[in-house]
């Protein structure tokens, strides 16, 4: 690996290098990649999921944000001509210049996990998969069902842009330093149906936020309490054969979205706002 010597972890990064070659083996197999395919990673760390990707992918963009291990990883051997490094972050890097189709492998920072994966999302054209290490934690409630402990407003907004497997846990053995959780890995594909719904999208979003602020209400008391007119919810629900004791965490995603296109689809039944907000 060169003479450099290996930069050791920064805890406020979240950084729990991979160290375990049979793990990295998996994710390869997960993400079913080829040589023409191109693949973003956030975070490679010390490499040792890069070196995996560049030998299987045609084209791979790593986003480091820590400077010695951009410099750790530019200074090595054993570089590869289909890789670019790139310093920077990936919360505010440009996404939208990403190749059509971009395949996203990476071992997150758990602490910046949610926001990120919602970021890769908003581009389901430049982004078609991604295979992402996440804590346990967060990934079963990526696959929570209505009517589960782990389902909430993750698990819908996830669901509504992909498809989403967990693939398989991985034990913090397998990372240096350990972290103090499980891991798993899970695999999104991106909905080609999200564009069919784009125009409602924020609404969406909106509502389902709205209906989780207050998970131990109703549903027709939270969209209320968050300034929707309760009548409109309560006649929504009523068209679409839902009991007015319904709770967020009951409500499949299809009848989040009908939800949604019922409160936004006719002229009378667009959300109000509480008259202290749109002052």
């Amino acid at each position: 690996m060169g003479d450099s010597p290996v930069p050791a972890a920064i805890k406020h990064l979240g950084q729990n290098f991979l160290i375990d070659p049979n793990i990295v083996r998996k994710i390869i197999s997960v993400a079913e990649l080829s040589p023409n395919d191109s693949v973003l990673e956030i975070g490679p760390g010390r490499g040792i999921l890069t070196d995996a990707l560049c030998q299987s992918a045609g084209r791979v963009t790593a986003i480091e944000i820590d400077s010695r291990l951009h410099a750790y990883l530019t200074e090595r051997p054993t570089q590869f001509q289909n890789l670019t490094l790139v310093l920077g972050d990936a919360m505010t890097y440009p996404l939208e210049q990403l190749p059509l189709g971009t395949i996203v492998v990476s071992n997150l920072p758990y602490y910046l996990s949610t926001p990120l994966l919602f970021r890769l999302l908003e581009q389901p054209q430049r982004i078609t998969r991604l295979v992402l290490m996440l804590q346990n934690e967060v990934a079963d409630r990526l696959v929570a069902k209505s009517g589960s402990s782990d389902y909430g407003l993750l698990s819908v907004m996830a669901q509504y842009s992909a498809d989403i497997t967990k693939a398989f846990k991985v034990s913090p053995q397998c990372f240096r330093p350990r972290p103090g959780v499980d891991s798993a890995v899970v695999l999104l594909r991106t909905k080609g149906r999200i564009e069919q719904v784009r125009e409602i999208r924020d609404q969406f979003a909106a509502l389902v936020r709205a209906a989780f602020a207050h998970r131990r209400k109703t549903l027709v008391n939270s969209l209320r309490d968050q300034g929707y007119d309760q009548q409109h919810v309560v006649a929504a629900l009523t068209a679409l054969h839902l009991s007015l004791s319904i709770r967020a965490e009951n409500l499949s995603l299809d009848k989040f979205i009908a939800l949604t296109q019922q409160i936004h689809g006719s002229p009378h039944s667009s959300r109000l706002r509480r008259t202290d907000q749109l002052s």
